[in-house]
Formats: C-alpha cells, structure tokens, sequence
C-alpha cells in the first residue's frame, strides 16, 4: 500500500569471502536468521546468503511484520477497541489515508532490518547479497551485483521461504489483481475488495481491511473458515467478521475474474450471482522458493508446491544439507520457523536441542485475534479421550470491560477423570499473550486445579482461566472429589 522500500544494506556487509565455511545459510529470514547465529554462537565459521536486496525475508519485508503492522494502524486510527465503549461510529480520525498506514509500518520494517544485519554483524558472519544454486552437495555458485563466488561448506541450511502462488488463470496486473505480497505494494487503498481463500492470511487481511471501513468480500471453498481451530472459535469469529462488514462465501468456488471496461473486477462464482470490487487478493496458497537453488544437480526433488522433506531434525535426505522455515511446509510460522533453524544449527554440530513440536502456539492476527496451543475437541474424539470443557468469557472479567471487548473468550480442555490440562483455545483482544500460561502448565503436565488454587493480577485477562476452570469444574459430575 504504498509503503517505502527497505533501504539498501551499508556496504560493510558486502565481504570479501572465505572459500569455506563450517556451515553456509541460503535466506535470511527467520530460520535462516536463528540458525545462522547459533552455529555463530557455538564457535562455527558461517555465512549467509540472501537473494534480496535487504535481508529479513517475506517475515520482515512483505509477510508478519508489515501485515501486524498495518493491523495495528487500523486498531489504532479506526478506533476499532473502543467502540464497544463509545458506540460503533467512534472514530480516532475520521479519514485515514496511505501514508497514515505506511509511517508505522516503513518505520518497523526498517528498525526490524536493522536488528536483524546487526545481529550478523556482532556474530560476525558473512552476508552475501546474491542468487544461490547448488555445485554439488557441499558447494554453490553464488551471483552477486559484484562478483560470481563459489562457497563450500562442510553443512548446509536451506531456508529461502516461500512465494504465493500465482496460477495462469488468474489475470494477475498487479494493480487490481493482486497476490497476498501485492497490498502492500498498492499506491492506494482499495475502494472495495475481494479475497479469494479464507486460509490464514486472506482471513487475516479480510479482518483488517473491514476493520478499516472498506467492503470486503471473502470467498473460500471449504464450509467454514480455518477448519484447523476449534469449531466454537470460528463461530465467534464468522459472527464478528460479518459483524464489521465482511460477506462470506462459503463452500464457493471461483470460476472465471475478469476485469470491465470502469477497471471493476468482476468475479463468476460457481453457486452465487457474480459479485465485483475495485480490487482482487488472490490468496490460496504459497509454493517453496527453490526454482533457482538447481536442487535437482544433488539429487533433491522439492514437492509440487517447491517444499522439501525433512527429518525430525531437519535433515534432507542428503544428511548434511537442512531445510527449515516455510520451505518444509505446515505449520509455516515465524515462531516455528525461529525454532527449526537453531534446531537444524545445532544437530548439525552436535549439540542436543530438544524442540518440543507438540507443544507449538498458533496466533491468527485476525480481528479478533485467535490463538490456540495443545489438542483440540476434534483430536480428543477422534482418540476416545475422556475431556470436559470450561469456558470464560471476556465480557464476565473485570480487565474485558476495561477494555471493551465484550466478545473475546477463553477455552479450556483437560481430563475428564485426571484433571489434566489437554488444550487451550482463545480468541480476543491479547489472545496471542495470554494463550502461553495454558502453554506452560500443558508442558508441565499440570491440572487445572492450579488455576483454581492460583492467585492472578485483578484485573486482567489472566483471570479467564480461573473462571474457566471453575466452569470445568462444575460441569463435573463430582466437582469436588479429591486429587493428586
């Protein structure tokens, strides 16, 4: 949406290179970033390549932080938290523009490059800024504006993410049809829009482009939104989205978009009558970015979305050569990614990392924010689990009413004989922060007998899970039969 580039990095990160290194990093995203500077801290020899001319990856530059950025501009200028409080017509400004939306989010683009190149530059490893394809299994051909390099490592990481996918059919002008790297590219905001797939980032930007006051059309194949979180999580979240103006199409198919001679674009659906807008984000799906890596010279052949396999420790199936972040697949996280990257770092070199993958967070930035940790009802069914529920809601908590969310909630799932806690599922204001209590005590294999007995901050939203365990409790047949 008209937002600056990010600035060229200061030519100190231009090195001269050393023709071997203990382990070489292609993409500086997070887990290139995060397994780059581990094999630093234990002493390795390391350089990094990025293909960009800025490092920081999609996460950075067109993915996590701009599109929480944006959302937070929107929260903020819209006046989208107080409404509840002063009426739904409150607004911080009445008109908000581009460049309203660009000043947050230029600033944290370039503050979060700047973090990231002095992190290289403190640990000492060697940033090159060029294309990277594969010799063989332990060198690459690195094209840079400066010089052709060739590189050797003894270990190798692959961390170059992924690209949307932008299918032939679709008449993509980047303009009016757009991919989900494509709003923030936009030179103004839309007058309307239409989102094609209701996966994470299309109903995250249908959220926040609705919170903002604009028309948003969301169609999605499948029956319900995000059929991943827990089925009642939805249902608060289709409601609040219809709430603030988005229309759902659900179990609907695109057929054909074109664009009219006033420059509308006009979309065919299977089921429905055609609907139209000023704009089109097409966002089903992203492919691995390893067209240009000549993965094929050593012997690795990516998925038909450009993924790769891995082992429990990021292993292709040339030992000595790791694939982490986005490029591996679901769950495709930040914070995964972060995890997957030290991981792969330290097993290469031996050192003993333990990665819990059963234990990951989710945070969806949609309005409302949805965030979940642990098992759901689905997969306690599905292994005959014997799980009871409590529930509590945002607008019974003092800290709710502070802040004028009325609609948030908080899950809980736990043994129905044991009292154990088996899973946690939010959605709210702070959803994403407060899911980590019910992290920890799930890691700690705790009961939920330790939110009854513990004392939280008054207010706050913590207290939720207090009020949901004493919900669980007493939809228990014998409450209060002792425990262990």
């Amino acid at each position: 949406m008209g937002f600056v580039p990010a600035p060229y990095p200061s030519p100190q990160f231009f090195k001269t290179p050393m023709t071997r290194y203990d382990l070489l990093v292609i993409g500086t995203g997070p887990a290139g970033q995060k397994a780059a500077i581990q094999a630093a801290k234990l002493g390795k020899k390391v350089g990094i390549i990025e293909r960009k001319m800025v490092v920081g990856g999609v996460s950075i530059n067109t993915g996590t932080i701009p599109s929480k950025s944006l959302r937070e501009s929107v929260l903020y200028l819209s006046g989208f938290r107080q409404r509840n409080i002063y009426g739904s017509a409150y607004r911080l400004k009445s008109t908000v523009t581009l460049e309203d939306l660009a000043l947050r989010t230029n600033h944290i683009i370039q503050q979060e490059i700047q973090i990231v190149q002095n992190q290289m530059s403190r640990n000492h490893i060697d940033l090159f800024f060029g294309s990277a394809c594969f010799l063989d299994p332990h060198r690459l051909h690195v094209h840079t504006q400066h010089a052709e390099l060739e590189l050797t490592a003894d270990f190798i990481v692959i961390a170059v993410g992924t690209e949307p996918a932008r299918p032939a059919h679709i008449p993509f002008d980047d303009q009016a049809i757009i991919d989900t790297d494509g709003l923030l590219a936009l030179k103004h905001i839309p007058d309307s829009i239409i989102i094609v797939g209701g996966g994470v980032i299309g109903t995250e930007y249908a959220s926040i482009l609705a919170a903002l006051g604009i028309p948003v059309t969301l169609i999605d194949k499948r029956p319900r939104l995000l059929e991943f979180v827990d089925d009642e999580i939805i249902v608060a979240l289709q409601q609040q989205m219809k709430d603030i103006g988005v229309t759902l199409y659900q179990d609907e198919e695109v057929l054909a978009v074109a664009q009219g001679a006033d420059h509308s674009i006009h979309v065919t659906l299977r089921h429905n009558r055609p609907v139209q807008a000023s704009t089109l984000m097409y966002a089903i799906g992203r492919v691995g970015a390893s067209r240009s890596l000549n993965l094929e010279a050593i012997g690795l052949t990516p998925d038909t979305r450009g993924r790769l396999t891995v082992n429990e420790h990021f292993q292709t199936t040339i030992h000595h050569i790791y694939a982490a972040g986005d490029i591996i697949g679901f769950p495709a996280l930040a914070s995964t990614s972060m995890q997957q990257g030290r991981h792969a770092a330290c097993h290469a070199f031996g050192y003993l990392d333990r990665t819990d993958t059963a234990l990951i967070p989710y945070g969806i930035y949609t309005i409302p924010e949805i965030s979940m940790v642990g098992r759901t009802e689905e997969e306690l069914k599905q292994t005959n689990v014997p799980y009871a529920i409590g529930i509590a809601r945002y607008k019974e908590i003092a800290r709710g009413q502070l802040i004028g969310d009325q609609t948030g909630m908080l899950k809980i799932l736990f043994h129905r004989e044991t009292r154990q806690l088996l899973g946690v599922h939010a959605i709210g204001e702070g959803a994403t922060e407060l899911i980590h209590i019910g992290q920890a005590v799930i890691a700690f294999n705790g009961q939920i007998d330790y939110f009854i007995d513990t004392v939280f901050n008054y207010p706050t939203l913590a207290e939720c899970y207090k009020v949901a365990a004493l919900d669980g409790m007493n939809r228990l047949p014998h409450p209060l039969t002792p425990y262990v």
